[in-house]
């Protein structure tokens, strides 16, 4: 152990940004990436969030305790040993740089928007679902939240006791679970988020499996088709109706994931586009957001060598990751009637990622 002058200003509510450009945090967080064959380049997109976020985003792989200890270590200025730091990638030094204050983005909700409403939320558990959901119901919605965990969504539900919340635990890509999403909305659906998705391994076409190819393509593509053939009949009639699909920026662009990801999310922004185009002049607006990315619980694995150095080359450019809220702020603009006169739009809302 070398114990040198300590760092007591670094705390869970620190930025992951300042702990890395502070000598002892940086030094710390090396030592602890290292364990686990990383470096402190894997934590450039969420440098600006506070260590303690990264409890609640690891799903239990960077718990409590261990920012607890890492707090206390910098308090006591307990640098790594000279030999653990020779195991560990080393940090280079960076000259000091001057940071412009960072302002916050706070969430206005704008109350009544969805007055008198119905919106099915795919996905509404847990991350962009969740958020889209929860922005809904607290503009006065009646929420229609489905997912395939029952426990998540009590959990959701519990969070807005005085919300209008209707529970459907199921999987979208289940013919029955779609007719039950359908028959909880009764005979009213204003609008459909379709949230749910899942990441795949990053491999490239020459290593895709069958399993990860069909289950990515199940969820993402086959359960998004069969909510959006479900609504709109209902919609139809009335002559009214917002569907919105989560894209990604894998969407636009080569670069940002797996070739079964990137091929779904196309095949999704092609499903958006294509029903936009057909159901012009009835009433139902289609469209898409891009998110770039974005604090979830979907876990994003390397199952490739290959695709885990092209990917990480190209995360270079990637922006901040954002809270799911900023998402949930672009996909009920889409939403809402705010956006009537958008039709066929695949909105990147990927901080400028897509500008790269």
């Amino acid at each position: 152990m070398i114990v040198t002058q300590n760092a007591p200003h670094l705390t869970a509510e620190t930025t992951i940004a300042d702990w890395l450009d502070d000598p002892i945090g940086g030094a710390l967080f090396a030592e602890l990436l290292a364990q686990g064959g990383q470096t402190p380049d894997s934590l450039r997109p969420v440098r600006n969030l506070t260590l303690g976020r990264l409890v609640a985003m690891s799903q239990g792989a960077f718990p409590q305790e261990m920012v607890d200890v890492l707090v206390a270590r910098a308090a006591a200025g307990d640098l790594p040993s000279t030999e653990g730091a020779a195991s560990a990638a080393p940090v280079p030094a960076q000259p000091a740089r001057a940071r412009a204050p960072r302002v916050e983005w706070v969430e206005k909700v704008t109350e009544g928007r969805f007055t008198g409403k119905t919106v099915v939320v795919t996905g509404a558990g847990s991350g962009i679902g969740r958020a889209v959901a929860s922005r809904v119901a607290r503009e006065g919605g009646r929420v229609v939240a489905v997912d395939i965990s029952t426990e998540r969504l009590d959990d959701f539900a519990a969070s807005l006791p005085d919300a209008d919340i209707v529970s459907v635990a199921g999987d979208i890509t289940d013919d029955a679970s779609v007719a039950a999403i359908v028959e909880a909305a009764g005979d009213r659906i204003d609008a459909l988020a379709n949230v749910a998705g899942i990441m795949d391994d990053m491999t490239p076409v020459h290593e895709i499996s069958d399993e990860i190819w069909n289950r990515v393509f199940a969820i993402n593509v086959t359960g998004t088709m069969k909510l959006m053939r479900a609504v709109v009949p209902v919609m139809l009639p009335r002559g009214t109706g917002s569907i919105v699909n989560v894209a990604s920026e894998a969407a636009l662009r080569g670069s940002a994931a797996g070739a079964a990801y990137t091929a779904s999310k196309h095949a999704v922004a092609g499903l958006t586009k294509s029903s936009a185009f057909m159901y012009t002049g009835t009433g139902i607006r289609v469209n898409a957001v891009a998110p770039g990315p974005t604090i979830t619980n979907i876990e994003a694995r390397f199952g490739s060598e290959l695709g885990a150095e092209r990917v990480r080359l190209a995360m270079a450019a990637m922006p901040d990751a954002v809270e799911p809220d900023a998402l949930a702020a672009s996909i009920t603009f889409l939403l809402s009637d705010d956006a009537v006169n958008l039709n066929g739009v695949i909105l990147p809302s990927d901080g400028g990622w897509s500008a790269v």
